[in-house]
């Protein structure tokens, strides 16, 4: 379907995705400020993370012995270090896989004496990394970074080593694409064309495709929708995001396809390649708010295709770019963001990196929040601060910012917030500590 052939949606259902590969410990922001906005304006609107399900399902006993038929399969002069080792360990791999996932969700805390004892988890050539520390007293090796009472985060550390054991056998035996927060980046990043994105589309699915297109299609069973949003923030989640939207053509034709994110708002704005809308039915640049209103109502048949805002689509084999200048939905009017639909209790707690910053991006469920749109000061110069997403800086007051924290923190239990924003504003970062404290209400916060 084209865009010039969709139905008119008289009561849309929109279903916002998330595609892989973004993070194993948070859910990716921008489904649940959609989805929290849309409903806010009467919308039918859900959401689904498809990255963590895709992982999850992956690192499963059942995944990985179907990763296991694949890496037997292999001649063996092709099966790497990592290959040979996963399948002399196959059992303990299915035996713990299991254990281990609940343990990084937070549901087995006790595990962690078991992983630390050192007998417990297979391991790989992620495990030599320990080798490189030494205590030259015969002691813990590892106590310089967890010191004798650090269990839990020790246990997490050694859980994370045996993850990326698995997804070096995935790579090598499932697919050369995967990584657990870059998949098939280079089929995005800096490409002149996209011939490289449409032969890998074109090629028969790997073992992590049939998985995505399972899970795809099990989502569009639960969620019946009309329209499908796919938020790309990043290279890594172009590919899986081209995969489900090609699932979604091939199940069900009449299913409007909608692309944005960041990776479009930066590297698509001067879009000329016809063979993306066969894929996507439309794809809208910056804050998708405005726009999704105007297509929304140009499905709905109460506005014309002239007048949709700052969205690409084809016609008659030709990309159009559509702009009717309309303002943008005020910071303030946004809504607030919902996590409603995502599986909060299924995120991972991982520790790749014993540097104390860098676990903040891994460890932890952070309910991710924007204190104001763009960025206050926009003035250097390594930084394109004529894009909509920086140069219009627009806040809100520090009042309605705590009543947006006191809701995310009602719906979903969990307490600490990561901001988001382009460059956090410090004045009104001033302001909403004021109110936080004028309430009472005690968060732990970073950005």
């Amino acid at each position: 379907m084209t865009a010039s052939t969709a139905a008119p949606l008289t009561a849309p259902r929109v279903l916002s995705l998330i595609p892989p590969m973004t993070q194993l410990n948070t859910p990716y922001p921008s489904t649940a400020y959609l989805t929290g906005f849309l409903r806010s304006r009467g919308v039918a609107a859900f959401q689904e993370d498809l990255a963590i399900a895709l992982v999850l399902r992956l690192l499963s006993r059942d995944g990985l012995a179907r990763t296991g038929e694949r890496a037997q399969a292999l001649p063996e002069r092709r099966r790497s270090p990592a290959v040979q080792s996963f399948l002399a360990q196959q059992d303990r791999y299915l035996a713990t896989i299991g254990p281990v996932i609940a343990f990084l969700q937070g549901r087995d805390a006790t595990l962690a004496y078991r992983i630390c004892g050192g007998a417990y988890l297979p391991e790989g050539a992620r495990f030599d990394s320990l080798d490189a520390y030494v205590d030259p007293d015969g002691g813990d090796p590892l106590a310089w970074a967890f010191g004798a009472l650090g269990v839990q985060d020790k246990a997490r550390h050694l859980a994370t080593l045996y993850l990326n054991d698995l997804a070096d056998v995935l790579r090598e035996a499932a697919d050369p694409r995967f990584e657990f927060v870059r998949y098939a980046e280079s089929l995005a990043m800096a490409q002149p064309s996209f011939e490289p994105l449409a032969r890998a589309l074109a090629a028969p699915p790997t073992l992590v495709d049939e998985t995505l297109q399972r899970l795809t299609l099990d989502t569009l069973a639960r969620h019946p929708p009309q329209v499908v949003l796919l938020s790309v923030p990043f290279p890594g989640s172009v590919y899986a995001a081209f995969r489900i939207a090609q699932t979604i053509k091939a199940h069900d034709p009449s299913i409007v396809t909608v692309l944005g994110g960041g990776f479009v708002n930066t590297e698509l704005r001067e879009l000329t390649e016809p063979r993306v809308f066969d894929h996507f039915d439309f794809i809208t640049l910056d804050d998708g708010e405005r726009p999704l209103l105007a297509l929304l109502e140009h499905l709905a048949g109460q506005r014309g295709k002239s007048r949709l805002v700052r969205t690409y689509l084809r016609e008659e084999g030709q990309v159009r770019y559509i702009n009717l200048a309309e303002p943008d939905i005020p910071f303030a009017e946004v809504g607030t963001p919902t996590w409603d639909g995502l599986p909060l209790d299924g995120y991972l707690s991982i520790l790749d990196m014993l540097n104390p910053m860098h676990r903040l991006w891994s460890d932890g469920r952070w309910n991710k929040l924007t204190v104001a749109h763009g960025c206050y000061w926009k003035k250097c110069s390594f930084c394109d601060v004529s894009l909509d997403y920086i140069g219009r800086y627009d806040a809100a007051g520090a009042d309605l910012l705590v009543d947006r924290i006191e809701a995310i923190v009602a719906e979903t239990g969990q307490t600490g917030f990561h901001f988001v924003d382009e460059a956090a504003p410090p004045k009104v970062l001033k302001a909403l500590a004021d109110e936080l404290a004028r309430r009472n209400r005690a968060i732990s916060w970073w950005g």
